[in-house]
């Protein structure tokens, strides 16, 4: 029987440990690289470039034209001999036209312009991309407020246990006369004080929970188990950030509109045909509305452009050279960037094997303060002074912890991994 209840014991445990949600700093990236509203974008733009296209592909399709015309003309031409029997034209005249052009060669103009709106949808998503890319340093910084909160919390609830456990000695060596009277007084009031700072904790870990939740798109709340996650980095310079693919994009985009200036002064040979009706058609000396069509070929070329041409590829150039600066200081502030987060690892990991020498010590000093509280050479003030020194010092070794992890974390973010 005894048996069998240590098993419900055990898998109702479980299923409680399952039913806690639980979330991962890679979890994190995941969701708010989904979720942010920023995502949408993607779509739009995709949508917007292939309307785009469209529009532009029309060009390769029959143009249509409608045209109608009413006029009064003040003088019409006339035959100068007498007795002809030509009536001159009307002063009033009508006409109405329908007219089909039709693209045959224009040097792949139109092929170029497409490639410019692809090259430029793929920058814009890449724009996007290093957009979401950026929020995981702000996850970083929201995930790991949230582990030192709770790491601090409970730090806080094992002095709140060892003043409750000291409280009752206290109390007892108050009744026996072995300690003054109101020591138990000075403890109550500091763990009073402790209930004050639970508070300011779960505060402030709510707000951060909820900051979270808005940035990645996923409904978290304080109870919510934050896994502490296991980081490690290599310390090179090596950068793989989606910027430099951005700027590898960038300067694709230029060569593609390079390509497309080149193709603007290649002549363009269209085909035509135009039929209608009008008083007077064709025929200017028949005064009846009469059908008519006119069907050819036309060479449109702009021979000469004042170097129009010439200095759009020399602004294009210069873009270029642009991109290569941004590049290099990218490079350069990136590098900066990375030095500093190393130096910051080094020196967080030094400050760690300090505090635990420091715990240590204050942990020795504690025991010996006990004794004396004990045997009333010292007051619950002095007990509760050197109690509170010991506590901040572990604070510290967690806070230090807790900031190498994010000192890796956004190491690895900002390297690119």
């Amino acid at each position: 029987m005894k048996t069998t209840f240590s098993i419900l014991v055990f898998f109702l445990f479980v299923t409680l440990s399952w039913a806690q949600q639980q979330i991962t700093l890679e979890t994190c990236y995941q969701l708010v690289s989904e979720n942010y509203p920023l995502v949408k974008q993607s779509t739009l733009l995709e949508s917007k470039t292939q309307l785009e296209l469209d529009a532009i592909d029309t060009a390769k399709l029959p143009q249509l034209g409608f045209d109608a015309q009413a006029a009064y003309l003040s003088d019409v031409t006339q035959i100068p001999l007498e007795n002809t029997g030509v009536e001159p034209p009307n002063n009033d005249q009508y006409r109405a036209t329908l007219s089909v052009n039709q693209l045959i060669y224009n040097g792949g103009f139109i092929d170029a312009s497409s490639k410019v709106k692809s090259a430029q949808l793929k920058t814009q998503q890449k724009q996007l991309e290093v957009s979401l890319y950026q929020l995981k340093q702000q996850v970083n910084q929201l995930y790991f407020s949230i582990l030192l909160s709770n790491e601090s919390f409970s730090l806080l609830e094992t002095k709140q246990t060892q003043l409750e456990s000291k409280l009752k000695e206290v109390k007892s060596g108050i009744q026996y006369g072995t300690i003054l009277p109101s020591s138990d007084k000075v403890i109550e009031a500091e763990l009073l004080r402790i209930k004050q700072q639970f508070s300011d904790i779960n505060n402030n870990k709510k707000v951060l929970v909820e900051t979270l939740s808005a940035l990645i798109g996923q409904p978290l709340d304080v109870s919510t188990k934050f896994q502490e996650p296991q980081i490690s980095t290599s310390l090179t310079p090596t950068t793989q950030r989606p910027e430099m693919d951005l700027f590898q994009l960038k300067k694709e985009e230029i060569e593609s509109q390079e390509q497309l200036i080149q193709k603007e002064n290649i002549p363009k040979l269209f085909g035509f045909a135009t039929g209608g009706i009008g008083n007077p058609g064709l025929n200017m000396l028949d005064n009846t509305f009469q059908p008519f069509y006119t069907v050819g070929v036309k060479l449109n070329w702009n021979v000469f452009d004042w170097n129009a041409n010439k200095k759009k590829r020399e602004s294009l150039m210069i873009n270029k050279d642009i991109v290569d600066n941004e590049t290099e200081i990218f490079q350069l502030n990136n590098n900066i960037e990375l030095n500093q987060y190393e130096t910051e690892i080094h020196k967080i990991s030094e400050n760690i094997l300090i505090d635990s020498e420091i715990i240590n010590l204050r942990k020795d000093v504690l025991l010996a303060t006990e004794s004396q509280l004990r045997n009333g050479v010292i007051t619950t003030s002095t007990y509760i002074t050197e109690l509170t020194n010991l506590f901040e010092a572990e604070n510290m070794l967690v806070t230090h912890n807790i900031q190498l992890e994010l000192a890796k974390a956004n190491y690895n973010i900002t390297q690119g991994n």
